[in-house]
């Protein structure tokens, strides 16, 4: 897989297990529990003398899954991981001859990173996206925020301190790529196989993700007049009444449109953190973008998508 489709799949997945195994025999268990939970990848740690025989394991079960090697602290494990199937590199820090060797061998490396000298460092390498590790003892999203003006060509894995509480937090970070994470695959729940609490901890991981939230709901009138007729109505509630060109607001919660626009009633909009990835998530929930309908930022990112579905009558769409 090539570096530029391995990061946007780190993107869109957005959330990566960084897991620490004892017992290899259990990995294709562990790799079915993060799938089902809708994880479909894995940094495994060079913690254990199990992590290589797990990545060959995984791999070979199931192949299209995201797969890769943490804690490579030299360019001999670096060698191991990629040979035992591991699609990518992670480290702590930014150890030259291990990136030397994944650059002349054309693996995807992420070095750890946590000041502005080693991201000057990676940079030099031509990395572009980094591991930002201890996040959370480095500074978190705030140190993140600082070093997105000096860095701005710079996209982070964030790791360390991450958890279900603070998620949203990263996710929303213009400069975050994906987010590591080991509380959903923790070693304990390895250990005592509780598959089905791992796939429950990654689906919650995966909802908290995207951050989607109902901003307003449109319905829809066949003429101006109608729309302005129930208009009226909502202003007798209090709503103010805030004219456009092809729809009447009343506040930010209700958008009436002035024809009958997509959806058989009208339609839901919902906020997400990254429409991005809320669109790749939804995807995998059978649902269908109608590509007609999205709209792009100046840095090629989505800004609004409709999906063809409707919900209740209802067509929906996101917005950042």
């Amino acid at each position: 897989m090539k570096k530029e489709e391995l990061f946007k799949k780190f993107h869109d997945i957005g959330l990566v297990p960084v897991v620490k195994i004892d017992d290899a025999s259990k990995a294709e268990r562990l790799a079915k529990a993060m799938i089902d939970g809708g994880l479909p990848c894995a940094e495994v740690t060079f913690r254990t003398e199990a992590a290589e025989e797990a990545i060959k394991r995984m791999t070979a079960a199931y192949p299209d899954m995201l797969i890769g090697a943490g804690t490579v602290i030299n360019p001999k494990l670096a060698e191991k991981a990629v040979n035992a199937g591991a699609k990518f590199i992670v480290s702590a820090g930014l150890n030259p001859e291990t990136v030397e060797w994944c650059i002349a061998h054309d693996v995807p490396v992420c070095p750890g990173v946590a000041t502005p000298s080693e991201i000057e460092k990676g940079l030099s390498y031509g990395l572009n996206v980094l591991k930002f590790f201890p996040a959370e003892a480095s500074g978190g999203v705030a140190m993140l925020k600082d070093l997105s003006g000096p860095f701005g060509q710079v996209k982070f894995m964030t790791t360390g301190g991450i958890n279900i509480n603070n998620l949203p937090d990263y996710a929303k970070a213009q400069n975050v790529l994906a987010i590591g994470g080991s509380w959903m695959v923790k070693a304990d729940l390895i250990a005592n196989e509780q598959w089905d609490e791992i796939t429950r901890l990654c689906q919650e991981a995966v909802i908290k993700l995207q951050g989607i939230q109902l901003v307003h709901v449109g319905i829809n009138m066949p003429s101006e007049k109608d729309a302005f007729s129930v208009a009226e109505e909502f202003a007798k509630l209090g709503y103010e009444t805030l004219p456009g060109n092809s729809s009447i607001f009343m506040g930010k919660d209700i958008e009436i449109m002035k024809t009958n626009y997509l959806g058989t009633k009208g339609h839901l909009a919902f906020k997400c953190y990254d429409v991005d990835r809320t669109v790749y998530f939804l995807k995998s929930k059978g649902f269908t973008v109608n590509e007609s309908t999205v709209k792009y930022d100046a840095k090629g990112a989505m800004k609004v998508a409709y999906f063809n579905e409707e919900i209740g009558g209802f067509a929906f769409h996101l917005v950042k």
